[in-house]
């Protein structure tokens, strides 16, 4: 059985960082894209980031781009999402989500068939 298991989430304040942990098992994903969504109240589900399993390529919304970083650790069988210089407006449930590879990189929710249960990230004014 495939879990994904966030974790890392709680409440900071603007300017400061978190590191969110997805803990992958029950499948090898050297042929997915690993990546990171979010959700706040009432908006929907929006891709912050995705990497291959294998490789070193990331790709990063638009919105964190410089202030993200995506990472994995082999060992572990674990994703990671740096979060720095957050702000107010990055609040949201943060989702991990395994998508089988394609020459285009996933970015919408569809194209994911794995996801984790969110972690809550609170940023604070």
């Amino acid at each position: 059985q495939v879990q994904l298991v966030e974790s890392g989430g709680g409440l900071v304040q603007a300017g400061g960082s978190l590191r969110l942990s997805c803990a992958a098992s029950g499948r090898t994903f050297n042929n997915y894209y690993m990546g990171w969504f979010r959700q706040a109240p009432g908006k929907e589900r929006e891709f912050v980031a995705a990497r291959r399993w294998t490789g070193d390529s990331t790709y990063y919304a638009d919105s964190v781009k410089g202030r993200f970083t995506s990472s994995r650790d082999n060992a572990k069988n674990t994703v990671y999402l740096q979060m720095n210089s957050l702000k107010p407006e990055d609040t949201a449930v943060y989702y991990c989500a395994a998508a089988p590879f394609r020459p285009v990189v996933p970015t919408t929710p569809g194209r994911y068939d794995y996801w984790g249960q969110g972690t809550q990230v609170t940023v604070s004014s």
